[in-house]
């Protein structure tokens, strides 16, 4: 089994590379960490980097994922290849672009890009955002899934996720105490179909509404309260598309004995106690 310890970083490709720094430094109020040829690096907490912009088409998008070892990841890339995956071993070159000592490259059952990386680069500088976010961290990814029975299978059979709830078919996946890191939402196209970062607070989600609204980006979704793992959010749409979303007071799971997922319904009321309507496809 593949023991995923966290989520890493995401890799975006965008035809506006310009216009997507502005609005990850300037509107969602990350850290310019680190710039390359044709790519943008973005710092939300103590790590080097969690998002990198790079020119390209906005399709190609790959989320990574921390193993604990180099002799794990052969292991991964061993099971992997077992199954039928394809899998890419990251040259020294690659691994340099991504502030990696190694990492592999597969695709998940729906065709979404995965990579497992080993020993990612930290930060000795601090996290400043450039605007009062309240962030303190990325968090998790939504998937897309055009199977969510089948991928579920594969993160919890293959990878060491567990489902925390679900929304409907769609299940949120845990892999620490965090109620979860990976969610998979059913659709009928493979992507990233949001990316967490989480905030300090309540307070901090309705300051980037009042503020993001002002600025003219569209909201998709709150501020409401999740009903799985009551946290506060907000839903935004960013560059070519993609959601982000802040988060406040995620909840944890601590007893792995006694918890039991939870069946939610696929509807609004699955998905906010606050009575907010989502409007995202993956989410009607």
């Amino acid at each position: 089994m593949i023991q995923l310890q966290d989520v890493s970083y995401v890799r975006l490709g965008t035809r506006d590379l310009e216009g997507a720094e502005f609005f990850a430094r300037d509107y969602l109020g990350l850290e310019v960490s680190d710039r390359s040829k044709g790519a943008v690096y973005f710092k939300s907490d103590e790590r080097a980097h969690t998002l990198c912009y790079f020119e390209g088409d906005p399709a190609d998008q790959a989320v990574a994922f921390v193993i604990g070892s180099e002799a794990e990841l052969e292991q991964a890339a061993a099971s992997l290849e077992e199954m039928n995956h394809q899998v890419h071993l990251g040259t020294a070159e690659e691994a340099a672009i991504r502030k990696v000592k190694a990492f592999i490259r597969f695709r998940d059952p729906t065709g979404n890009t995965i990579e497992l990386v080993v020993r990612p680069e930290n930060s000795g500088r601090r996290y400043h955002g450039t605007r009062d976010a309240g962030i303190t961290g990325f968090s998790h990814v939504g998937l897309c899934t055009t199977d969510a029975a089948r991928d579920e299978r594969f993160w919890t059979r293959v990878c060491n996720a567990r489902v925390s709830d679900r929304i409907g078919d769609a299940p949120l996946l845990r892999i620490d105490e965090v109620h979860h890191t990976i969610a998979l939402f059913p659709t009928n196209r493979a992507g990233i179909q949001h990316v967490n970062h989480q905030v300090k607070s309540a307070d901090d989600v309705q300051r980037s509404f009042n503020y993001l609204s002002e600025k003219g980006v569209k909201m998709v979704f709150g501020p409401g309260r999740h009903v799985t793992s009551m946290a506060k959010f907000l839903y935004f749409e960013g560059p070519d598309g993609m959601v982000f979303e802040y988060s406040s007071g995620v909840e944890s799971i601590a007893d792995e004995l006694l918890y039991r997922e939870r069946q939610f319904p696929a509807d609004p009321t699955g998905f906010c106690g606050w009575g907010s309507k989502p409007d995202i496809a993956e989410f009607k």
